[in-house]
């Protein structure tokens, strides 16, 4: 299954395709935004030029990286924002006192044309403080898109984000399933995880309405129920099967199957280590691989893994060989994963050499049972023989933090810079439009985000510059970038006749994800005491910045 194209198409007149969610409308807002709408029409201030910038001030998790997702969502949303008369009606009645007709016309006529917005590329590994997303507007527009829009950005930054640390931990050999449909939050928070957790570097998800929607490849076979509703071999009226080529039939697979386990029950190497199996488990083995003989992998827990779901496994499986097939191979949900995959992975060895079968020892392991990041790094300490993860609740609950806490706040309007100002010195807003650049050392790393003044000249490869910490004045240094990349790129260019950057398919979001953790140095990434990454701004923007608070703080007096 390909995974779909994102970006423009035309649809009944519209420019763009709407959110994949239709509850994302102007009205998924809080009310304050459309009375301090109201209020900016009262004081004809409702057209003023705003800039608004989208950021997080700390990263999650205990880490030092965030993976930046939901631009896509966002940019549907802007494409398409439009009040209904029957919106209109509702905003009308559920205002505090009367609203004039005059608000009403001026509704009736919203729409994001003379709103743009720029943004750091969907998958890229990004910062505290780095605006996400710059917003520019007239600030009745823009404030009615902030409460959307960082909804939109939060849970997918953030499950996307806990995703690739899931990867990372992993490492890149090994198959990673999200399967955490059933344990998500609501029908919503099941669809976005899928598809944020896809762009962290998941391989495929067991949801069915995400691999339509998003072309995400879809796994899953079956559960401890159809195991279990199995009595005998009897209850399978269906035996004949095909061979692969389709060269001839096997009209009796099951006891062809009964045939194979009889082997691997006297076999001298596995020194009569194999007695009588659960039959009905058998049972069901032989029905799945009659309906799906390309795709047989087994669920080996439901009674007994080593005595008899392996060896029931290894049964069906070189019964299937024998017609030209190849089994998937088998799934743990339970019980003691690194050392019932080492048996297994013996029992699978040992199976290779006594029939002469290449390959058959390395067949696939799947893990599942409430897996999540710690699980993951335990069972690499121990040594295990898994090669595929089926992760769920803890992934898509993003069930070790509960948000990643980005805002949307004013830096300037009218060309004049805003700063938010606190008593918490991580709360100081960065004021006035900027310009964002990574910069990148001699070993292909990058070393640090830098923020200028929109007017700043872009810095220069083999140029030095000197980055500074935002509000600690002793931290600061040279940096001599050897490349130098503009993070920030124009997404929706509403009235300005700028080239809008495409949308790219998901598929090639998530291959950026992954290039971009590989271009982090290492100790930036790290589970265990990561570095910090380095974010700073100009020497320019610095002296700006503080000659603005200083200019904003009142003075106090003592008495």
């Amino acid at each position: 299954m390909e995974a779909k194209t994102n970006g423009p198409s035309v649809n009944a007149g519209r420019v763009m395709d709407g959110p994949t969610n239709p509850m994302v409308t102007p009205l998924l807002t809080d009310l304050y935004q459309f009375t301090m709408a109201y209020a900016y029409w009262k004081a004809g201030k409702h057209n003023d030029r705003a800039v608004f910038d989208l950021y997080f001030r700390k990263n999650p998790f205990g880490g030092e990286f965030t993976v930046f997702a939901g631009l896509e969502e966002c940019i549907k949303l802007i494409a398409n924002f439009k009040l209904t008369k029957e919106e209109i009606s509702f905003i009308c009645e559920t205002l505090p006192g009367s609203c004039e007709e005059g608000f009403v016309k001026y509704l009736r006529n919203i729409d994001c044309s003379d709103v743009e917005v720029y943004a750091i590329s969907e998958g890229t590994v990004v910062f505290p403080k780095v605006p996400l997303l710059r917003v520019e507007g007239p600030v009745a527009v823009v404030q009615l898109l902030e409460t959307p829009v960082l909804n939109l950005v939060n849970f997918a930054s953030l499950v996307a984000t806990n995703a690739a640390r899931h990867r990372l931990v992993a490492g890149k050999s090994k198959m990673l399933l999200e399967f955490g449909l059933r344990r998500a939050q609501g029908p919503d928070g099941a669809i976005s995880a899928s598809k944020y957790c896809y762009i962290g570097g998941f391989d495929a998800t067991s949801n069915v309405a995400a691999g339509r929607l998003f072309g995400i490849p879809l796994r899953g076979t079956h559960s401890h129920a159809f195991v279990s509703s199995f009595m005998s071999p009897d209850e399978i009226l269906e035996r004949s099967l095909h061979r692969s080529d389709g060269s001839s039939t096997c009209e009796d697979f099951v006891s062809l199957v009964q045939s194979w386990l009889s082997k691997i029950q006297w076999a001298k190497a596995l020194g009569n280590t194999v007695g009588e199996t659960n039959q009905s488990e058998l049972a069901a083995f032989t029905s799945y691989a009659l309906a799906f003989p390309n795709n047989f992998l087994a669920l080996v827990d439901t009674y007994d893994v080593t005595r008899s779901g392996v060896p029931n496994f290894c049964a069906v499986a070189l019964a299937l060989n024998d017609l030209g097939y190849k089994s998937v191979g088998i799934r743990l949900d339970s019980g003691d994963l690194a050392y019932l995959s080492g048996e297994a992975r013996k029992i699978f060895q040992i199976i290779e050499k006594e029939f002469g079968l290449p390959g058959f020892g390395k067949t696939s392991i799947t893990a599942s049972n409430d897996l999540n990041e710690e699980t993951l790094d335990a069972l690499n300490k121990q040594g295990h023989e898994v090669d595929c993860y089926g992760i769920g609740t803890y992934l898509v609950t993003c069930y070790a933090q509960a948000a990643l806490g980005c805002v949307f706040k004013l830096v300037e309007i009218n060309n004049q810079p805003r700063i938010k100002l606190s008593e918490d010195v991580s709360k100081v807003s960065i004021p006035c439009k900027k310009r964002c650049y990574r910069l990148y050392g001699r070993e292909g790393y990058s070393l640090v985000d830098i923020m200028t003044g929109e007017n700043e000249p872009c810095p220069k490869v083999g140029e030095r510059i000197l980055c500074r910490h935002p509000f600690n004045e002793s931290k600061r240094a040279y940096v001599v970038p050897q490349r130098v990349e503009e993070l920030l790129k124009c997404y929706w260019p509403g009235k300005s006749g700028k080239v809008r950057e495409e949308l790219p398919a998901l598929k090639d979001i998530r291959d950026h994800c992954i290039k971009q953790l590989e271009q982090m140095r290492p100790d930036h990434i790290r589970r265990l005491n990561p570095t910090p990454y380095k974010v700073s701004v100009s020497a320019k923007l610095y002296d700006f910045i503080h000659f603005l608070w200083l200019n904003e703080a009142p003075v106090g007096e003592l008495q």
